[in-house]
């Protein structure tokens, strides 16, 4: 599973980040990675587009549920069919949401992967015979930062980012209460300290895919919000 997993996911993503650094201008390997995170994000839009539209949706839906919860709190088998009976009223998948990242973190492993070994040098000899083999790779983003090493100023950027995205998807009807209103708090404000604690323990590299990866989403994320 290892063999197949490093053959058909994380060899072809190291060598397309190592091949971008050979062409690009400069040898940039900062300018290699936003566009190798730019690529993947692009060839995953069918499935996040998915999964923003699910989190949307039960979001939305979610003051209904709540509301059978607390008519039918102390009839568990009465509440379980009739939030059923919601879903299929309203098809919604409760796991459609968790599906597509499920699919996706195979992916998100191998990118940091890359990026990792791509800001020490090591890894190169699973370079294909087509893409050339760099003595050393320069860890230098636009000669000013280094991303081999950490960096706090990414890492709040990075931090930033992921709570503009995380207020985007949140309703901006009447706050949901409760567990899932907790839930909800706590992903909005908390995660976006956790990005920068997480991201500072990291080479700037990660940091900086961290970062553009975020304000993908932000972007995908206003065009399908303001599509609906």
């Amino acid at each position: 599973m290892i063999q197949l997993y490093n053959a058909f996911i994380y060899q072809p993503i190291f060598n397309f980040l190592i091949w971008l650094y050979n062409i690009i201008p400069g040898h940039d390997i900062g300018i290699a990675i936003i566009v190798l995170t730019l690529a993947v994000r692009f060839l995953m839009v069918p499935l996040t587009v998915k999964q923003v539209k699910s989190q949307k949706a039960l979001q939305e839906l979610q003051p209904k549920m709540d509301e059978i919860k607390r008519k039918y709190k102390d009839d568990r088998e009465k509440q379980s069919k009739e939030l059923m009976k919601f879903y299929k009223e309203h098809k919604i998948n409760p796991l459609a949401s968790c599906l597509p990242l499920l699919i996706q973190l195979p992916i998100i492993f191998a990118l940091f992967r890359a990026f990792r070994a791509g800001l020490t040098s090591s890894g190169l000899e699973v370079l294909y015979p087509f893409v050339a083999k760099p003595e050393v790779i320069n860890p230098m983003f636009l000669g000013l930062v280094d991303l081999s090493q950490k960096n706090i100023i990414l890492a709040v950027l990075a931090g930033i980012a992921q709570f503009i995205q995380s207020k985007m998807i949140m309703p901006k009807t009447k706050k949901a209460k409760g567990m899932a209103g907790m839930m909800s708090k706590q992903m909005t404000y908390f995660m976006p300290v956790i990005t920068v604690f997480i991201a500072m323990s990291l080479p700037a590299g990660l940091a900086l895919y961290w970062l553009t990866t975020t304000l993908f989403a932000i972007g995908q994320q206003y065009f399908v919000m303001k599509k609906k």
